[in-house]
């Protein structure tokens, strides 16, 4: 925590439990974005003014702690003046000081501070480490190639780029895999890596696909053997060359997807672009310059431009193309002719596969609930000639990574398959699109659920079988006979999965459908006891019966659902004479965060198929909280069931504990 003395202020470490945990997690920031609170007057330091200083040049760090290793794990000592001053002494001799493109949004500089040259993004001290680094890729390939050499490998002087397989590729390609690890220090080795403390290590900068503003950074040791070393970074690229199929030879090549013909008569798997949502090429550049000072002499063609070539990149950027709509239709015009080329050439005894692990950005249209980028994606495909037949929800996405609720992060990747579509497809209407759609996604939206498919993902994976109804045909008709565009079908798949999600709620109790309504409309906050009271005769229940069952508190003419964290910690469901879903899920949420999944299978086990109608609930709720901003409340829910697996797997084991203790009382 911070101390003030002298005029100024210093950092000071302490161990236990803070007075105020609440403001102690918050320290000086006030809000979202660079809002802070003066660490020594208390008054508010607001956005604009912390950007202006921050572009002025005149935002600098102060370091707060340091982290070493003790004799029984790791301990946080308080920074001292020898520290910062020997870091303040680095003096690169070289930095990457190619400017990054500040249109671009998912850039910290697009977010108006003071970071204009790849450079800006790393501390001094960092710097001198990865150009060195960098550096010493080349003399170690040289190295390499003489050991070689002397260890009577093949004299070919053919480097690796031209196909060689002696000496001096043999050096060439160990030195790929050397400058691999020094962007991986880099990923880690940067003033935007952070510090997680529930796990005592790095997060690194691409905790998610953007650099976002950190207020605070962790800076690595490069020179020792834990994480964000370079010899930590060496084992890792070791680990997956000792782990690659190495009984065959490969190739790649950098192609057109457009114009390429390579895919003919091949099996297809692609992972293409997300239309707006990741600026690739933009955030390659972090990498690039790295990679270019250690390997531009293997492969000097690859590394010619000083920066990623940007221009043909297949994704919709306004600032490249002038307009938003200009963007657009060159993101629908390039993918349709992508997408054609792998309807034509693919393999057909096989289905071409596309990941698409990209979250629906959803916003209000007069058809309903549509998505941009879905949108213009699925119309290049229909447009390219294929239908889609199916959705594989594959769990691709790391647990390290920065996944914010309302963000478009999913925990999986929605895998499309599709085949080409037949040229005698008949013509639909709307009504057979919306029945067969009641028909068909009910059935597709309960194997999902049964395959314990995350809610976060759920809306992503649903577009699959409601999409597959869609191209089965030529073309759908409206009632005025005008073809209905794949936003209107988008938002009838939508509109079909919250029905279908709201039919579930048949088989809760009533309090629980009581619960569902309310917290719908107020969450967890207060409402009025007469709103509260009419709804619940509706529901077939009483605002009574539900406070005997411990789901809501009322008094002083308000009414409000209790919170997980509100429940008694005692609670044992054999109990209870009347059990309420509701109850199990909120049981479950605040056992899980308490005592993690060992202490949720134990309860788990108790609620017995009570449990399965708890994480039926998960996804309605989940849905409910998507809708209504509340990331908080959604992120318990999708953590619940994502844990779900390996809570059934413990509370195997916990119930058959429990029947083993049962039979010892029985027989005493």
């Amino acid at each position: 925590e911070p101390v003030i003395e002298n005029g100024g202020y210093r950092f000071t470490v302490k161990v236990g439990k803070p007075k105020d945990p609440e403001a102690a997690k918050r320290g000086t920031k006030l809000a979202r974005g660079a809002n802070f609170q003066c660490i020594m007057s208390g008054a508010v330091i607001n956005d604009p003014y912390i950007k202006a200083e921050s572009m002025a040049g005149r935002m600098g760090a102060k370091l707060m702690a340091i982290v070493a290793e003790g004799d029984s794990g790791r301990v946080y000592l308080p920074p001292t003046a020898e520290h910062e001053h020997i870091a303040a002494q680095a003096k690169p001799e070289w930095k990457p000081d190619m400017p990054m493109n500040r249109e671009t949004p998912n850039l910290v500089s697009g977010r108006g501070y003071g970071f204009f040259t790849w450079a800006d993004l790393f501390t001094p001290r960092q710097l001198v480490a990865l150009t060195t680094f960098s550096d010493l890729v080349g003399e170690a390939i040289q190295r390499i190639e003489a050991d070689a050499l002397a260890a009577g490998l093949d004299p070919d002087t053919r480097p690796l780029r031209e196909g060689g397989t002696g000496a001096r590729a043999y050096a060439e390609a160990v030195g790929v895999y050397l400058g691999f690890a020094v962007d991986k220090v880099a990923n880690i080795g940067s003033a935007i890596a952070s510090w997680m403390s529930d796990r005592g290590a790095f997060r690194e900068t691409f905790a998610r696909h953007a650099i976002p503003m950190m207020w605070d950074f962790a800076e690595a040791n490069p020179l020792v053997q834990t994480g964000g070393s370079i010899l930590a970074a060496i084992e890792k690229a070791k680990f997956a060359i000792s782990t690659l199929p190495a009984n065959h030879r490969s190739a790649s090549f950098q192609l057109d997807a457009s114009k390429q013909n390579l895919s003919i008569g091949k099996i297809i798997s692609t992972d293409p672009p997300y239309f707006d949502n990741i600026g690739y090429a933009d955030l390659s550049d972090f990498f690039y310059v790295w990679l270019r000072r250690s390997l531009r002499s293997v492969f000097p063609e690859l590394f010619a431009t000083l920066a990623v070539p940007k221009a043909e990149e297949l994704v919709a950027t306004p600032y490249r193309h002038g307009s938003k709509e200009k963007a657009e239709r060159f993101f629908l015009e390039g993918m349709t002719q992508a997408m054609h080329h792998l309807a034509e050439q693919g393999h057909p005894a096989f289905p071409v596969t596309i990941y698409y692990a990209f979250k629906q950005s959803e916003s209000e249209t007069d058809e309903g609930v549509a998505s941009t980028g879905w949108e213009t994606f699925l119309d290049a495909m229909i447009q390219a000639g294929f239908s889609i037949t199916g959705t594989w929800p594959i769990r691709t996405e790391g647990s390290g990574r920065i996944i914010a609720i309302d963000t478009n992060a999913l925990a999986s990747s929605i895998v499309l398959v599709c085949r080409k579509r037949d040229p005698e497809a008949p013509t639909g209407n709307r009504r057979d699109f919306i029945n067969e759609l009641k028909q068909e996604l009910p059935k597709a939206l309960a194997h999902l659920q049964h395959s314990n498919i995350a809610p976060v993902d759920l809306a992503q994976a649903a577009i699959g079988p409601g999409m597959a109804v869609f191209t089965r045909y030529s073309r759908v008709l409206d009632a005025e006979g005008k073809p209905m565009t794949v936003r209107e079908a988008l938002a009838l798949i939508n509109q079909v999965l919250d029905e279908t999600l709201a039919e579930q709620e048949g088989d809760f109790d009533a309090e629980s459908r009581w619960a569902l309504a309310w917290f719908e409309q107020y969450g967890f906050a207060e409402g009025e006891f007469g709103v509260a009271e009419t709804l619940s005769k509706a529901k077939d229940t009483s605002i009574q019966r539900m406070a005997d069952s411990g789901i809501v508190v009322a008094g002083k003419g308000k009414v409000r659902l209790l919170k997980p964290e509100e429940l008694p910690a005692n609670w044992n469901p054999l109990t209870r004479k009347r059990l309420t879903v509701w109850e199990a899920v909120h049981y479950l949420v605040r056992v899980l965060n308490a005592g993690g999944e060992s202490a949720t299978a134990q309860l788990v086990a108790k609620l017995g198929a009570t449990a399965d109608t708890a994480r039926e609930l998960c996804y309605r709720l989940y849905t409910i909280c998507e809708r209504k901003k509340r990331s908080q409340e959604a992120l318990a829910y999708n953590t619940l069931v994502q844990s779900w697996p390996e809570i059934l797997r413990l509370s195997k084991t916990a119930a058959s504990d429990t029947s083993v203790t049962g039979e010892l009382f029985d027989n005493q």
